[in-house]
C-alpha cells in the first residue's frame, strides 16, 4: 500500500437532530475530500448525538437513525463522494430488535460494514448495559490496501476486548469512534491508554471524539493519532469543531507527524468545558438569552462572565436584589460588573415584596432570612416567564456539597448551573485565570477585583459571612474532596490529620443535604465525580458517618 490519507472530524452534535447531524456528516465528508483524504471518521453515534439514553428504546427514532444513515450514504454518492470511506458512529439493532451502539462504514452509496460495540460502560455517567445489546463480531476493512480495525470508545479500556481479537490481524490502523466525556485529568489517562493499544495491535491508533455539551455531560474533543510506538503523530484543539487529516504511512516506512496542537492549561480546560456546556445548553434548548442575580460576589461574577463568553454579554440580563442588609460595596461590585460583561443590567429591591410576606407571616431567624433569598428567586423566574431568558443558577459545588444555599432562591433556581461541579476554591482560581486572560489580551477585566478579594457573604443578616457557619474554604474543600470524590470515611480522615469536629460537622452537613442536591438544576460535569449521574444516595438514609 501506499500512505493513506486520513481525516477525523470532530462535530458537535445535537441529540435527536437526526437530520440536522446528518448535514454536519455531509459537510465533513466534503471537507476530508477536499483535503485529499481517502477515510474520513467521525465520533460515536454520530447521527443521533450522545448519549441518547431512552430515545434508543422506540422504534421509530431506530429507523429514523437507520433512514439517515442510508441517506447519507446515497447523498453523498450522488455528490461524487461515493469513492471515500466513511465511519460513523449510529444507533442499530440486532437480530432481536434490541438498540445497538453502532459503527457503520460506508462507501459507494451503500453500508458496507458494520460492528457493535462490544463493551457497554455501567458506572459513573454511563447506563448504556441497560440500554444497548452488545455486539460480539469484530470488524476489519481494507482500504487503498490498508487493513483498518473498527472499535467504540469503550472497547479500548478493556484489556483481552475487542483490541486483542485484532493483534493478530497485521492492521495497518486502529481506528476508534468515541463519545468520551471531559472531566479532568481525563485526557493523559486517555492518551496512556492508545498507546498500550496502539503496541498491542503493532499499528497506529487513531481516536476521534466528540465535544460540545449535552444536559450535564460536556465533551471536549481532543482527538489525536499515536503511532505504534506511541509516538505523538496529531491531535485537535479541545471544545471546537476540527478536521485533522494525517497520513497512515506504508509498510517498512517511517511515519511522518502531522498537525500537533499545544494542550490548554488545566484551568482553561475546565474553563471552556464550562462554557460549553452552558453555551449549548441554551443554544440546544432554543433560548438565545440569560437572566441570572448578580450579587457583587464571587460566585454570580464568574457566572456573568461565563455566561458573556458563552453567549455574549449583550444577551446576559443581570438583576441586583438589595435588600437592607446589602453593602454599598456589593451593590456596586453587581453594576461594575455587568458594565465590565456589556450585559443588562437592572436593579430590583426587594424590601416590598418581603414587607409584603412579612405582614402574613411575621418570620424572624432563619426562616426570615430565607424569606429573603427566596424573594430573589421568584424575582428571576418572573423575569424570565416575562422575557423568555434561561435563569441560570451561580451557586458552586462546596456550597451544594454542604446544603449551604436556601433551596428556590437565586442561588440554586433556575434550569442550569454552570458552578455546579466547581468547589468554591476552583472558582477563586477560574475567576482569577479568567481576568489574566483578559489582561493577556490587551481587554478589560470581566471580573471586579473586589468581588475575587473580599470575604463571601450571603448578606442575609448584619456582619453575616460564610465562615459563620462553614469552616474555611480551602479547609472545607479538602474534606469534602476526600469525602465526596474519593468516598473516604470518617476513620480516613481523621487518619489524615483533620480536626475531628470540623469532620463530624462537614460529614453531617453533606449527609443532610441530598434532598436539596436532588433539586438543583443540571450542570457541566468537570471533575471525575460530579453531583447527580456519578453520585447517587438515597435521600431517606439513616446511616451517618460514626
Amino acid at each position: 500500500m501506499t500512505d493513506l490519507r486520513i481525516a477525523m472530524a470532530q462535530i458537535n452534535t445535537c441529540v435527536g437532530d437526526i437530520a440536522g447531524n446528518a448535514a454536519l456528516i455531509v459537510e465533513g465528508c466534503r471537507a476530508a475530500a477536499d483535503k485529499g483524504a481517502r477515510l474520513v471518521a467521525f465520533p460515536e453515534m454520530t447521527t443521533t448525538g450522545y448519549p441518547i439514553e431512552d430515545l434508543a428504546l422506540r422504534a421509530s427514532f431506530q429507523r429514523a437513525a437507520e433512514r439517515a444513515v442510508h441517506q447519507i450514504a446515497a447523498d453523498l454518492n450522488d455528490a461524487g463522494l461515493g469513492d471515500l470511506t466513511v465511519v460513523l458512529g449510529t444507533l442499530g439493532t440486532n437480530g432481536d430488535g434490541r438498540p445497538t451502539n453502532d459503527a457503520v462504514v460506508l462507501h459507494g452509496g451503500e453500508i458496507t460494514a458494520r460492528y457493535s460495540k462490544h463493551h457497554l460502560p455501567n458506572y459513573g455517567v454511563f447506563d448504556e448495559r441497560r440500554i444497548f445489546a452488545p455486539g460480539h463480531e469484530p470488524c476489519l476493512i481494507t482500504v487503498d490496501g490498508a487493513r483498518i480495525g473498527i472499535v467504540v470508545c469503550e472497547d479500548i479500556w478493556q484489556d483481552g476486548g475487542p483490541v486483542a481479537a485484532l493483534a493478530s490481524e497485521d492492521l495497518d490502523l486502529l481506528l476508534v469512534l468515541n463519545g468520551s466525556p471531559f472531566e479532568e485529568g481525563k485526557g493523559i489517562v486517555r492518551t496512556e491508554l492508545a498507546r498500550r493499544r496502539a503496541a498491542e495491535v503493532g499499528a497506529p491508533l487513531a481516536y476521534v471524539n466528540m465535544w460540545g455539551g449535552q444536559d450535564d455531560l460536556v465533551f471536549d474533543g481532543h482527538s489525536f493519532i499515536v503511532a505504534a510506538d506511541g509516538s505523538w503523530m496529531a491531535n485537535s484543539p479541545g471544545f471546537e469543531d476540527s478536521l485533522v487529516t494525517w497520513d497512515v504511512p506504508a509498510r517498512g516506512t517511517v511515519p511522518v507527524q502531522g498537525e500537533v496542537v499545544d494542550f490548554a492549561s488545566e484551568d482553561e480546560q475546565a474553563y471552556r468545558a464550562v462554557v460549553t456546556g452552558l453555551r449549548d445548553y441554551v443554544n440546544k434548548n432554543g433560548f438565545s438569552s440569560i437572566v441570572l442575580g448578580v450579587s457583587g460576589g464571587i460566585d454570580s461574577a464568574l457566572t456573568a462572565a461565563i455566561a458573556a463568553d458563552a453567549i455574549g454579554g449583550s444577551n446576559v440580563v443581570g438583576v441586583s436584589m438589595p435588600s437592607e442588609f446589602s453593602s454599598e460595596h456589593s451593590k456596586d461590585d453587581a453594576a461594575d460588573l455587568c458594565k465590565r460583561i456589556g450585559a443588562d443590567y437592572r436593579v430590583q429591591p426587594i424590601a416590598p415584596l418581603v414587607d409584603a410576606f412579612q405582614a402574613q407571616l411575621a418570620l424572624t431567624g432563619v426562616a426570615e432570612e430565607n424569606l429573603q433569598a427566596r424573594v430573589r428567586g421568584v424575582i428571576l423566574m418572573a423575569i424570565s416567564n416575562r422575557e423568555n431568558h434561561l435563569v441560570i443558577a451561580p451557586g458552586n459545588k462546596s456550597e451544594l456539597a454542604t446544603g449551604y444555599a436556601t433551596i428556590y432562591d437565586a442561588g440554586s433556581i433556575g434550569g442550569f448551573a454552570p458552578l455546579k461541579d466547581l468547589d468554591k476554591t476552583r472558582v477563586w482560581a477560574l475567576a482569577r485565570w479568567r481576568n489574566a486572560l483578559a489582561r493577556s489580551r490587551g481587554e478589560v477585566e470581566p471580573i471586579p477585583v473586589s468581588s475575587i478579594e473580599k470575604p463571601p457573604s450571603a448578606e442575609l443578616r448584619p456582619g453575616q459571612t460564610d465562615q459563620d457557619s462553614l469552616p474555611d474554604y480551602a479547609l472545607l474543600d479538602e474534606v469534602l474532596d476526600a469525602y465526596v470524590e474519593h468516598a473516604e470515611g470518617r476513620e480516613e480522615l481523621l487518619a489524615r490529620g483533620f480536626d475531628e469536629a470540623v469532620v463530624d460537622k462537614v460529614l453531617s452537613l453533606v449527609d443532610r443535604a441530598e434532598w436539596k442536591r436532588r433539586q438543583y438544576p443540571l450542570g457541566p460535569k468537570v471533575t471525575a465525580l460530579a453531583f447527580g449521574r456519578d453520585r447517587r444516595l438515597p435521600v431517606t438514609s439513616r446511616w451517618r458517618e460514626k
